[in-house]
């Protein structure tokens, strides 16, 4: 039913019991206490591992930003493999793999990789069954060693320098200039290079 003209708006109130609809969370201190202790109890079934999952050390993706190193989503297959992981073995030893990112540079490559060989190196692995260790697991003088949750942290971007007087060499050097010089190499490099194969061609028909 629409309304029209100035009429006069109905307040009616139906005298709704609402009393009985209404939503409490009088049991919010209890449900937390509940939850604690479920977390408690998973943790200790699950036994001794790491506070967080392993994360590959990756550039942000602005040029404000691109100077330090975070915490990524996970490690590409090639950083896995150059490390000697499998795929699914890395899944089950608490580190995190994204199949679709890419390594762009050798460097940053070579920064994960080494991550991985530390993690590996700290690793202790718990066999399933005390009496029956399966292939992958620590030896029984490795369980016996002590062991820390800490996560590896990220590394410095790049080593500080420490200060030094400006060479004459990097003094005369000119940057902009040798930019604009190799720029333009690069544009006219196809062009010079068929200049050259035309100027062989007619040398070597002046020769017949």
């Amino acid at each position: 039913m629409g309304f029209r003209h100035n009429n006069v708006l109905h307040a009616n109130h139906f005298r709704k019991d609402w009393q009985r609809r209404v939503r409490t969370w009088f049991d919010q201190p209890g449900r937390k206490l509940r939850r604690r202790n479920a977390r408690k109890a998973k943790a200790s079934a699950l036994g001794v591992r790491p506070l967080t999952l392993l994360r590959p050390a990756v550039r942000g993706q602005t040029i404000r930003y691109n100077r330090k190193l975070r915490e990524g989503r996970g490690f590409t297959l090639g950083e896995l493999k150059e490390a000697g992981i499998g795929r699914k073995e890395a899944l089950g030893i608490g580190i995190v793999v994204d199949h679709r990112r890419r390594n762009l540079s050798e460097e940053g490559k070579k920064l994960n990789v080494e991550r991985l060989n530390a993690y590996k190196a700290r690793l202790i692995v718990f066999p399933r069954k005390a009496g029956k260790p399966k292939k992958g697991d620590s030896s029984a003088d490795d369980l016996k060693a002590a062991t820390t949750r800490a996560t590896l942290q990220i590394p410095e971007g790049y080593a500080a320098e420490a200060p030094r007087k400006i060479t004459s060499a990097e003094r005369d050097f000119k940057a902009y200039r040798t930019l604009r010089i190799s720029r333009a190499n690069q544009r006219y490099e196809g062009a010079r290079k068929v200049r050259a194969a035309k100027k062989e061609e007619e040398e070597a028909n002046k020769k017949k």
